[in-house]
């Protein structure tokens, strides 16, 4: 069992508390309308949550990734939609972190990371998501200037974010070498939020796709070298996603307690039906498999902690969690019964916030391919 330090719990209440007071009790209101709360969000940037894992010189928190982890469980418990807006900052500042130049990191980094701007990652396109060496967006170099133009597709806060991090070919004779990473303002002219997705789950958070329009970006803020852009996007690939696993326990907790507190009220043949064995051993396994994620994700984090390879870790945490999720999402419906499948009660939406925990990030086809790539070498 993995046991927390005092700040990793102080981290883990704080995110908790703020949750129970500021999003639980109007995430539904949110979702049937799809409303984007910013005024929250920029809440959560406050709390020091857009960089749990940047440095305090920086403007982030300086804490570990476990403390990150466990906070993401807490927002996801809330609103998953939320929690992937926060989840997308945070990757943006670990970007920065790792690969930035002071200069960068003062004018990008820093403000995301003490919650004053919003970031987001802008590396899908339509036609290029597990595949993102076939991006097709390009940067054309213009005396000191280079020049975007292209679309992307499923950004999460595309439209909210005030910064962004942008991934472009900037020679195409080099192949997936050939990809730079660009750090840019989202109200500077040439980028166009162009459609807003309308979502089966997520629905608090804005996914659009992004027209890149003679786009002008001064070459001081290409992150790092020419070429280095696939290497600086697939970086952190592993701690994003593990996040996904916490965000999948977040939700698979939150539709377990419904189910709970509804078996513990409901009656039927003179009894709760928490006393039915039907019930109660759904219960049973629920809570076991939710334990069991934790614990995986828990684990990588952990090795992450410690600086310990662990690409294998992290895809069979996230593979393993997206499945669960799902699973414990459909079995709170079944406990609800009719009430399940009505969006009076929280499962409903619980269990279409599940789905997309299997798709991004790396789908679990993709999660499989490197499990057992890792697996062949032995590693």
């Amino acid at each position: 069992m993995s046991i927390l330090t005092e700040r990793q719990i102080a981290i883990r209440d704080l995110t908790r508390d703020f949750v129970r007071k500021e999003i639980t009790p109007f995430a539904a209101e949110w979702d049937r309308t799809e409303t984007v709360p910013l005024e929250t969000v920029r809440k959560i940037g406050a709390l020091g949550l857009f960089g749990v894992c940047v440095p305090a010189e920086w403007g982030g928190s300086g804490a570990d990734f476990t403390s990150y982890l466990v906070a993401t469980e807490e927002l996801a418990y809330g609103d998953a939609g939320i929690c992937n807006m926060v989840s997308a900052a945070n990757s943006f500042g670990w970007k920065l972190r790792d690969f930035g130049a002071p200069a960068q990191k003062e004018r990008f980094l820093r403000p995301v990371a003490s919650g004053k701007q919003l970031g987001c990652m802008a590396l899908t396109e339509p036609h290029a998501g597990s595949d993102a060496a076939a991006i097709r967006t390009r940067a054309v170099r213009r005396g000191d200037h280079y020049v975007i133009n292209g679309t992307k597709a499923f950004i999460t806060s595309g439209r909210s974010a005030d910064v962004a991090v942008v991934l472009a070919v900037t020679d195409p004779s080099l192949g997936k070498r050939g990809i730079s990473a660009f750090l840019l303002h989202t109200d500077q002219p040439g980028y166009r939020v162009i459609r807003l997705e309308h979502k089966l789950g997520h629905r608090t958070n804005d996914t659009c796709q992004i027209l890149l329009e003679e786009l002008e970006v001064v070459a001081e803020d290409m992150v790092g070298a020419p070429g280095d852009g696939l290497r600086i996007a697939l970086s952190a690939l592993d701690s994003t996603r593990v996040g996904v696993a916490a965000q999948a326990v977040g939700v698979a907790r939150a539709a377990f307690d419904a189910a709970l507190s509804y078996a513990r009220e409901r009656e039927t043949f003179g009894k709760k039906i928490i006393e039915h064995q039907a019930i109660a051993f759904m219960l049973a396994e629920m809570g076991t498999e939710i334990e069991v994620a934790r614990q995986m994700y828990l684990h990588v984090a952990a090795l992450k902690d410690h600086g310990v390879r662990c690409v294998k870790e992290a895809s069979m945490s996230k593979l393993f969690a997206a499945r669960m999720c799902e699973r414990v999402c459909s079995m709170a419906i079944q406990i609800h019964g009719g009430y399940g499948y009505v969006n009076d009660y929280p499962v409903e939406k619980l269990y279409r916030d599940a789905r997309v925990f299997q798709i991004y990030d790396g789908s679990n086809e993709v999660q499989k391919i490197l499990i057992s790539r890792e697996l062949s070498a032995g590693r």
